[in-house]
Order: C-alpha cells, then structure tokens, then sequence
C-alpha cells in the first residue's frame, strides 16, 4: 500500500494506493496544523509500504518526510513519466501541476487544459507528442480566497468576505459588493483565460477542473467538461511505478 499526499497552501490530503488502484478512503489536516505527528496520529493502524508526496509548501517537506520510517519520495519531473514536460523552467514546476498533467493523461482526451482552483489557480495544457503527450506551459493566477484576503488585508475599511453562488452584479451593502465583485471578476478571469488558451492552440481543448473552488466555479460557468475533484491523486497513482 503506497500513502499519496496532496501538501497545497490550504489543505493536506491523504489518500491510499493499493496494488496501483487509487481507493476512495481520503483524510484531510490543515496544511497549518500539518506535523510529523499528526501525520502519524491519523495514520495509526494502517501498514504504509512507501510515500509519494506531492507538495507545494516546501517548509512541510521535511515532517512529512520524518513521520515515516519507510521510503518518502516528492513527485517532480522523471525519466520515464506518462508525458513529456517542455518547459522553460522546470526546476520552477510545481509538483501539482505535475500530478495534474498526469492525472489528465490519463483520461486520454487531447488537447487538455487542467485547472486547478485553489489559493493560487493553475492552468496547465497538454498536447498529442510523437512519442507520448506534451506539457507546453499555461497560466497562473490568484485564488479566489486569496483576492478576497488581498483586499481586506490591504485596505483599512473593507472586511472580510465569503463568497457563494449565485451572486448578483449589484450588490446593496459593502460586503455584497465585495462578494459580487470577487466572485464575478474570478469568474471572468477563469472564462478568458481558457478562451485565450483556445485561440493560441486553434482548437477548444478538453477542460478538466479540480481544487476546492472547481465546484461553486462549475456552478457558475459552462466552461467545464468535467469536475475531478481527485485529479491530483490520479497523477500522483499514476507516478508511482515511476519512483518505487
């Protein structure tokens, strides 16, 4: 049984590979709130064989790594995996934008878009290669809880707000302002950057969105063809053969 970590800004999540089928069974801790014991708190009872990790917060690599006692491996871009990566800078690659070109290569639809909908949003393309599918790059962009606490924390008078849908262009009060505009303007951002994406590759790609806002934004926009909430887990499933 291999342990799949998810480490993002917000959240850890925790899943399980068994004999290479990704289950169901997913714990979540706060990414504040993340140490070596809890890890193994939560973990207590289960025979782990090895951990792949796929981790944006490089301050929680090193409790992950000494809560375990067996081998502890962080996905990044090898020899061997399901897609090519051209990238200008892949030292800079994030690793979940790593285990979502995996994910979506799995699913076999071309061109792709991954997008991920967390405290930073991500757009990652994927392309047919000669030999297997290629990364070619995309966009990054600011979450939608993050706008919402950019504003509040750089202002003096303007609180903090939670944002839900429907929700009207004209707001009646300071907060449904603060809400409509967030949450419209996150809206439009998602919308043009999917569409410009479609322009540059001249045809429209197969949308995949995942993160923690991909179903409020699902609700909203017609701009979706699937809601994958474990995405990520997919690819980091689908890159295990790559490092144990």
């Amino acid at each position: 049984m291999t342990l799949l970590i998810d480490n993002s800004n917000t959240r850890t999540k925790l899943a399980f590979s068994v004999n290479g089928e990704l289950t169901s069974e997913l714990f979540v801790i706060p990414t504040a709130e993340l140490t070596a014991d809890r890890l193994r708190k939560e973990l207590r009872g289960y025979t782990i064989e090895n951990v792949l990790v796929c981790s944006v917060v490089p301050s929680a690599m090193s409790e992950i790594r000494s809560a375990f006692e067996v081998p502890v491996e962080f996905l990044r871009v090898v020899e061997g995996l399901a897609a090519d990566f051209r990238y200008e800078t892949p030292a800079t690659l994030g690793a979940d934008r790593v285990a979502n070109v995996l994910g979506g290569v799995e699913k076999g639809r071309f061109p792709f878009v991954a997008v991920d909908l967390g405290t930073a949003v991500t757009f990652d393309v994927v392309v047919p290669g000669n030999r297997k599918p290629c990364f070619i790059g995309g966009s990054i962009a600011p979450g939608l809880a993050a706008m919402n606490q950019y504003l509040s924390s750089k202002t003096a008078m303007l609180p903090e707000v939670t944002v839900s849908a429907p929700c009207p262009a004209i707001g009646g009060s300071t907060v449904a302002a603060l809400q409509s505009g967030c949450f419209i303007g996150f809206c439009g951002m998602v919308r043009e950057v999917l569409l410009r994406i479609e322009k540059e590759l001249g045809k429209r790609p197969y949308v995949i969105a995942t993160g923690g806002d991909a179903a409020l934004l699902a609700s909203e926009l017609n701009v979706f063809d699937e809601v994958d909430t474990l995405l990520t887990f997919r690819g980091l499933n689908a890159a295990c053969r790559n490092f144990f």
